[in-house]
């Protein structure tokens, strides 16, 4: 999986997790900001992420990411 398709899939869980149109989302958007940072629905997106692409994330390490890019950073070192 290339950096674009992951990018992709990131944010179709996201969109998913947050209960949020994909085409809103973007790399800067922010969780805090722009998607209200609730850790319930953080909690759901690890566990997607590690459903859907087999990589491990701490919720902790996923909680102190600022925007979508960052979270797909982190995924990326994990897969």
């Amino acid at each position: 999986m290339d950096r674009a398709e992951l990018e992709a899939k990131v944010i179709e869980l996201v969109a998913t997790s947050f209960k949020k149109d994909a085409a809103s989302l973007s790399m800067a958007t922010s969780f805090k900001d722009d998607l209200g940072g609730a850790s319930v629905q953080m909690v759901a997106l690890v566990a997607e992420v590690e459903n859907e692409l087999d990589a491990a994330i701490m919720l902790a390490d996923a909680s102190a990411c600022a925007t979508i890019g960052d979270f797909v950073d982190l995924v990326e070192e994990e897969m």
